[in-house]
């Protein structure tokens, strides 16, 4: 990974700081307390709604049949942010229609490469944030690759093309700045995953060790060697393993099937919520609701409910 430091990573480190300041139920288990304190706690998801495919729609598990569960699902978490992955664009304005007490960014612009459907068509992970809580600063997003400001770029034998979002936000209850990252890490090559963590992280690292960051995403990688490793290195910490422990951690993948404790305990956690910064996590739960019976996705979300130290 020697090839990671060379001057184009230098010279997206300068870009991106430029860019930086342009304005841009039915359920299984319940968050049976919220753990946010009063006046400043809040609540974090991250949530890979899977793309919308015609091969799912063929068995019955396509968006259109899973698009009330996921819609019912997230608002019934009162989350005040969430960051979204696998979201093609009728997606994204099924979202955006049905979430209306939340901003959206993320989704405008080139969209990954040359093709029009399938996973090609994803443009980029989306952010929400409620509006009444928080206030947009600034926004951007970058391309996971060695040329980062060059919409739909593949480096290091990633599968396909990924990208980041992000936005910095003013919390309106306690005049504090925050900002969140969002991503989806290659699923193919653990050197792909590697070198663009490593992108994201020294993007954050930017920013003063006491400004308040958060990540969220699919990594497609558990707390094996390399990747997680890698994260905590750099300063960043686990909101579920603060709020939960060394207990161990279900997976985070359900092949569109309720909660089953065999398929659990094979199954990898891939999904997580870092914190840095004045931050801690009271609570993180992997989210197991279903509406009607019908499983909202192939990933279980995520949540998080986050409080300044």
């Amino acid at each position: 990974m020697n090839d990671f430091k060379n001057s184009s990573r230098r010279n997206f480190i300068k870009q991106a700081g430029l860019l930086a300041g342009l304005p841009f139920l039915d359920t299984k288990q319940v968050l049976a307390l919220d753990s946010r304190k009063a006046g400043d706690g809040f609540r974090v998801l991250s949530c890979n709604i899977r793309v919308d495919l015609p091969e799912d729609n063929a068995k019955g598990q396509g968006w259109q049949h899973r698009r009330e569960a996921c819609i019912q699902v997230i608002k019934k978490q009162n989350a005040d942010l969430i960051g979204f992955q696998e979201v093609l664009r009728n997606q994204f304005l099924d979202l955006k229609n049905e979430l209306k007490d939340y901003f959206a960014f993320g989704f405008d612009g080139p969209e990954m490469d040359k093709f029009k459907e399938g996973y090609h068509g994803i443009a980029k992970n989306p952010i929400l944030f409620s509006k009444k809580r928080f206030e947009l600063i600034t926004a951007g997003g970058y391309w996971l690759s060695e040329t980062p400001l060059i919409a739909g770029s593949i480096s290091w034998g990633s599968a396909r093309a990924r990208n980041c979002s992000w936005v910095r936000l003013l919390d309106k209850k306690t005049n504090k700045e925050i900002r969140l990252i969002n991503l989806h890490l290659d699923h193919v090559s653990n050197e792909a995953k590697l070198a663009q963590i490593k992108l994201v992280l020294e993007e954050a690292a930017q920013y003063q060790d006491d400004f308040p960051q958060i990540i969220t995403g699919d990594f497609n990688n558990g707390y094996g060697a390399g990747l997680y490793p890698e994260i905590i290195k750099a300063g960043w910490k686990d909101s579920y393993v603060l709020s939960n422990g060394d207990a161990k951690p279900e997976g985070t993948t359900n092949a569109f099937r309720p909660d089953d404790a065999e398929r659990n305990a094979k199954a990898k956690k891939i999904d997580f919520i870092f914190i840095k910064g004045p931050l801690n996590a009271s609570k993180s739960v992997i989210i197991k609701d279903r509406w009607k019976n019908i499983v909202p996705s192939d990933h279980w979300f995520l949540s998080a409910d986050i409080n300044y130290i």
